[in-house]
């Protein structure tokens, strides 16, 4: 066995790590209920970002919000290693499905390490604009020679990512995943995942859409995060109810992290 490989299987031979890895899907579930609460206030024209910066504002106005927040960073750092140790242990016979694997986990880390940093930013008594951060990106992007194709490919990219939530929703892709129990625990739970996957899809989904029509119009401005992405939403026709189904389908997969962190494959 090769180096990373040992290092890999050393890490989720850990039961320390496997515990602070779980307890990653738990804060990942907190997140995840908060921004759809404060999704569900931007349908009712309340304030708040409705993003994970938005999220992690709330937990450091708490009375131990910055313990929290350092629980967070630890968790879900743990829970981006987990997925990197999954990467490099994927045994797939098939090459191209087996690199299709590692780029699932990959990707997935880099998802998870990308909030850790914001909520580490939180816990040192900063603040973070997803907004502004995507809005300058797209800016630098369409200054670069290719820079409109560019963007286009990232917000292809973002909105194929969404896409992918739909689908692993509503296929029950992610049940491979679980060791779950049987009976009414088991449908309740998958119900959960199904309807979290979707809404969580339809709202990054939104936000690919955003950045290719930041490059189609060349206007940074128009390109945004998670908050822009549902503010978007809600100014469609309907899009308070459309924002109001999101919104609880967020808090719905929040719960279903919780399942997750209780039985998820380890």
């Amino acid at each position: 066995m090769n180096a990373p490989s040992s290092a890999a299987r050393a890490a989720q031979d850990s039961t320390v790590f496997r515990v602070i890895a779980r307890i990653g899907y738990v804060v990942l579930g907190i997140l995840h209920i908060l921004i759809g609460v404060l999704a569900v206030s931007v349908a009712t024209g309340g304030g708040g970002e409705a993003d994970q910066g938005g999220a992690l504002a709330q937990i450091q106005q708490t009375p131990f919000g910055v313990f929290l927040l350092w629980i967070i960073v630890l968790g879900l750092t743990a829970l981006a290693i987990w997925q990197i140790a999954e990467a490099f242990l994927e045994r797939d016979p098939d090459t191209k499905k087996k690199w299709g694997h590692r780029l699932k986990f990959l990707g997935t880390a880099v998802a998870y390490i990308a909030i850790a940093a914001t909520a580490l930013i939180y816990a040192l008594g900063g603040q973070s604009d997803s907004s502004e951060s995507s809005q300058t990106f797209s800016a630098k992007l369409l200054a670069t020679p290719g820079g409109v194709f560019l963007l286009v490919l990232v917000g292809l990219g973002v909105a194929a990512i969404g896409i992918a939530f739909i689908v692993r929703g509503i296929t029950k892709a992610f049940e491979k995943h679980l060791d779950l129990p049987a009976g009414d625990a088991r449908k309740g739970i998958v119900t959960f995942g199904v309807v979290g996957y979707v809404a969580k899809g339809i709202a990054i989904g939104v936000t690919g859409i955003l950045f290719v029509v930041a490059a189609l119009t060349n206007d940074p401005e128009s390109a945004g995060g998670l908050d822009a992405a549902l503010h978007a939403l809600a100014a469609l026709p309907f899009g308070p109810i459309i924002l109001w189904i999101v919104g609880a389908g967020l808090v719905t997969y929040g719960i279903f992290c919780f399942a997750r962190a209780r039985y998820a494959k380890m």
